[in-house]
């Protein structure tokens, strides 16, 4: 089963594990083997489900709400996110203005199935809304109950401070940041990772197998395999190229022998690597069959020794990137619309 952690300074406790359903629900899965791939994190202890309104243009967000409907809403924990573009895409459909910020949690709730969603998320820092706005807008969805909790993804250090002290001044709790994260992507390491800790605010991390490279089914020199995510727009094709080079991949090669000495798959070395963070609440994962939960689980509770981390960074040597400027290039300057 799947071990818990605390989400930032708050008493809310999350599974470590948590399911996401990005790029399956509504565009790379049928509706109802998307229904049998929750009802399967369900009984593997996951208890923690994340979306968004983006995802599939809504349609995620209903999956969803019909795979978990007739479940005791009190024992699961439910993440959605705004800010990208939704709907027919007018001028306010997406950002994080106080008016995308209200009509969007609504549309979520219903979508949904339920009264509240655990955590809600900005998906993105919008540079043309004022925070303070913003940070009103979320004061008041916690206090009208729609929300306990808000969270960010892919904030910079500065923007997680600023956004921090507003969310004081206003009365309620910013605890969480989203963000990339897994051993060939480590940019949060140097800046965003220690001002969360000293804010008290937790990551939960997105690809901790980095779009499926970890998996090590990618092979230098090699065609990507046919049905890969590599090959389908609709599944992040374009977030993996960054990872296809030969280089890189002939380092996660090299990951191989130790995920074996560890008694472990490489996608659960890949899961178990960023839950030795003590930052890390908890690693998003997707399935598009039961049978891959089986498997990525198994990670939870894992505890990679001294000598394994070393030998993890010795085998991936430059590989991974640790540019901590590069999460200044990920909210856009503008919004999309």
């Amino acid at each position: 089963m799947v071990n818990y952690r605390f989400l930032g300074n708050s008493g809310l406790k999350i599974s470590e594990i948590t399911y996401g359903n990005w790029i399956t629900h509504a565009s790379q899965v049928a509706d109802d083997a998307a229904v049998r791939t929750v009802h399967a994190a369900l009984d593997a202890g996951i208890t923690t489900f994340d979306t968004a309104d983006v995802y599939a243009n809504t349609a995620a967000e209903a999956v969803l709400g019909r795979a978990l409907s007739g479940q005791r809403r009190e024992s699961l924990e439910i993440f959605t996110k705004v800010y990208f573009p939704t709907g027919p895409m007018g001028p306010n459909d997406n950002g994080l203005s106080r008016k995308h910020i209200r009509e969007s949690i609504d549309g979520s709730l219903a979508r949904l199935g339920t009264d509240y969603v655990d955590l809600y998320q900005a998906h993105r820092y919008d540079h043309e809304t004022p925070l303070e706005e913003t940070m009103q807008a979320f004061a008041d969805i916690v206090r009208q109950g729609k929300a306990l909790y808000i969270g960010v993804s892919e904030w910079t250090a500065e923007q997680l401070r600023a956004g921090h002290a507003l969310a004081q001044q206003l009365g309620f709790q910013l605890i969480s940041n989203q963000p990339q994260y897994s051993m060939l992507h480590r940019v949060i390491e140097g800046k965003v990772v220690p001002a969360s800790e000293e804010l008290g605010i937790s990551q939960i991390v997105w690809s901790p197998m980095a779009q499926g490279v970890l998996s090590g089914k990618y092979l230098p020199g090699r065609p990507v395999p046919a049905g890969s995510r590599a090959t389908d727009d609709k599944s992040g094709a374009e977030f993996i190229q960054k990872f296809l080079r030969d280089d890189i991949l002939e380092a996660v090669q090299r990951l191989r022998p130790i995920a074996e000495e560890a008694g472990l798959t490489m996608p659960q070395l890949a899961i178990a690597w960023v839950l030795q963070n003590p930052n890390v609440a908890a690693a998003l994962v997707g399935a598009s069959r039961p049978e891959q939960l089986a498997d990525t689980v198994k990670a939870s509770g894992v505890t990679l020794d001294a000598d394994t981390m070393a030998a993890i960074d010795a085998a991936l040597g430059d590989a991974p990137n640790r540019d901590a400027e590069d999460t200044y290039r990920v909210s856009p300057e503008r919004r999309l619309v």
